[in-house]
């Protein structure tokens, strides 16, 4: 199996164990709060991935650049996981999740426009088969969705903007290393931007709901649950964009929607609709489009 593959697969499972359980933790706390959980208890994990690791360090290597994208992603990731946080709340939720999905074509856009990650003919029409196939996934014909603009819609498009971007900093970060070993580089850059993130959020929590932080602490299974199956994810993504472009990474990783509907048909015997398996197959064939591609 090619290895961003495997990495890919990897962060799609665990993004939707992790996003479980934040969805759980917002229940009684706010979507900052439950967000600084997975930079909070992930930090630990992520600084004992890298001396494992012990990749080679080059502070030549650390330009100015390279320090701007991984403050930009690291903010950008923050801001559109506190955004899926609130959607989480809101009454439109199906109509926000569905423009979250966009994010696989805004990565294809931007990384062609602005990142030099130009497609090939066969890559586009993977990207643009797995885009409906999401959207059939979200669909629902039994229950009508009011297309206005209320926030649902801000927060899906203004979370999939930054999701978009935050993917492809990650990668034109750990490229700029230039580093051989792909692992060592995606785990630098890893293991710098939870810093950022953990400072961040710390930060703004103590501010805006410091009386919240003891009753992250007293949570401690639930956070230290999200922050691992976060960390684990996020080394998936990170070496997967480190090794293919953002829009390979991002339109394989929507088979995690592949794996959630299966679990629920197979584990707690929940009947597929005729919808979701045709959205099903539609994102399976956009991902063998992009392996092909590649």
């Amino acid at each position: 199996m090619t290895d961003w593959i495997a990495w890919t697969l990897l962060a799609a499972s665990m993004q939707a164990v992790r996003t479980a359980g934040q969805k759980y933790l917002h229940e009684s706390l706010s979507a900052l709060t439950a967000t600084l959980a997975r930079y909070l208890f992930g930090l630990p994990v992520v600084l004992a991935y890298v001396l494992w690791l012990d990749p080679p360090f080059d502070q030549a290597s650390m330009t100015v650049a390279y320090g701007l994208s991984i403050a930009l992603a690291g903010g950008l990731q923050v801001l559109a996981t506190v955004l899926l946080v609130r959607l989480f709340s809101l009454r439109n939720f199906a109509l926000g999740s569905t423009f979250i999905r966009l994010e696989i074509m805004m990565t294809a856009v931007m990384g062609s426009l602005f990142f030099q990650d130009a497609l090939s003919s066969l890559a586009w029409l993977g990207v643009m088969v797995a885009s409906v196939g999401i959207v059939s996934l979200q669909w629902n014909p039994e229950r009508r969705l009011h297309l206005t603009l209320d926030r649902s819609v801000f927060y899906g498009l203004a979370s999939a903007l930054a999701f978009s971007l935050t993917s492809l900093l990650i990668r034109d970060a750990s490229l700029s290393l230039g580093l051989n070993d792909a692992v060592s580089a995606a785990a630098m850059t890893l293991a710098l931007m939870v810093i950022l993130q953990t400072g961040l959020c710390l930060g703004l929590v103590f501010i805006n709901e410091r009386r919240e932080i003891k009753q992250l602490l007293l949570k401690w299974r639930l956070g230290l649950f999200i922050g691992v199956t976060g960390v684990l994810g996020s080394i998936g993504w990170f070496t997967a964009f480190t090794l293919e472009r953002a829009a390979y990474v991002k339109t394989l990783g929507q088979i995690e929607f592949v794996f959630s509907l299966l679990i629920s048909y197979f584990i707690f015997k929940e009947r597929a609709k005729q919808h979701e398996w045709w959205g099903m197959g539609l994102v399976c064939l956009g991902a063998v489009l992009m392996i092909w591609a590649d």
